[in-house]
């Protein structure tokens, strides 16, 4: 998982991702925009977007580092499955 701010509104989910140097603006799964930091692409959501209400500061985003979902990956290795006794 590529590391990204996140923030659910009414109008939907926000999310502002790491695309290599760049940051992409999002909403739900739709591009909107990409940005140089990560705080230009949250002053262009709050200036597209005024009616969903964004916070003003990254820090009230919710934060998902990179790889913080590397557990639930898929993976090579085989499933194990547990069959229900019945």
């Amino acid at each position: 998982m590529l590391a990204q701010y996140v923030y659910s509104a009414k109008a939907g989910l926000f999310r502002i991702v790491r695309h290599g140097r760049r940051w992409r603006s999002m909403l739900e799964m739709q591009e909107i925009d990409r940005h140089d930091t990560a705080e230009s692409a949250l002053e262009a959501l709050r200036r597209n977007w005024p009616h969903a209400r964004l916070p003003a500061q990254l820090t009230d985003w919710r934060y998902l580092p990179e790889l913080a979902l590397a557990h639930s990956r898929v993976s090579s290795e085989p499933v194990i499955r547990w069959r229900l006794a019945g």
